[in-house]
């Protein structure tokens, strides 16, 4: 899908707070209520729009550890490994990477025995050769508003 000037301009709106009424995206875009709705129906039914969410402050939810864990995988079998670590419930990335790794996963964790169990598991599932990990001393910048 081509974006337009008007199509971002709403996309930062809406990436800004998704709870801005068409109304008020209308108004700071310069275009009408109609124009906003159909733009973001045809956003949506094109798959660039994919939901809408809250931002929240993991640390305040007790996720105080991020970490980033390099994976090597058996050849062939990288795929369904990833899906499989994609269900675990405290990652929130999974990557293929080139490099010296296969994937690249985010995670975030309350403790250091959840992480220790966590890192247990990647290694107990049966095509995972390889963990490197890497844990988050600071954030400087987590955002994938990129518009």
């Amino acid at each position: 899908m081509e974006l337009n000037e008007i199509d971002n301009k709403i996309l930062k709106a809406l990436l800004e707070d998704a709870r801005f009424s068409s109304r008020q995206i209308a108004k700071n875009v310069g275009v009408s209520v109609g124009t906003v709705l159909s733009r973001i129906k045809k956003m949506e039914d094109d798959g660039l729009i994919k939901g809408y969410s809250v931002i929240l402050d993991h640390e305040k939810l007790g996720y105080e550890l991020t970490v980033v864990t390099e994976i090597t995988v058996a050849k062939g079998r990288l795929m369904e490994t990833e899906v499989e670590i994609a269900k675990i419930p405290n990652v929130c990335s999974v990557y293929d990477v080139t490099g010296l790794t296969d994937a690249v996963i985010i995670a975030k964790f309350r403790s250091r025995e959840d992480l220790g169990a966590f890192t247990k598991q990647l290694l107990t599932l049966p095509y995972v050769e390889r963990t490197n990990t890497h844990v988050v001393l600071t954030t400087v910048k987590e955002n994938f508003r990129l518009i």
